[in-house]
């Protein structure tokens, strides 16, 4: 489920950047960033950020708590359907 970013026209002038999801829904928009160029080094921290950031919990219940936990993206039903049409659930025993 590969997402892609937009380079888009902010309102006040300059560009920000659309994160979006594999089906092209907004995950997340960014600051507005002067310069395109600016903005494309904007993707290349997201990216980074992305693959390495920690999770920290700001939410009233959280209490500043960083999430250590892995946690897989959520599929859409589209995508649980195509993975169990791949996988039936048939389970191989171990041959020892």
């Amino acid at each position: 489920m590969a997402g892609f970013f937009e380079l888009v026209d902010a309102p006040d002038g300059g560009y920000r950047i659309r994160m979006m999801d594999g089906s092209g829904n907004l995950m997340a928009i960014s600051v507005t960033f002067p310069t395109k160029r600016a903005a494309v080094a904007g993707v290349a921290m997201a990216r980074e950020i992305a693959g390495t950031g920690l999770i920290r919990d700001k939410s009233l219940d959280g209490a500043g708590t960083i999430i250590r936990d892995r946690v897989r993206p959520v599929s859409s039903a589209k995508e649980e359907a195509a993975r169990r049409k791949k996988a039936p659930g048939v389970r191989r025993a171990a041959v020892g």
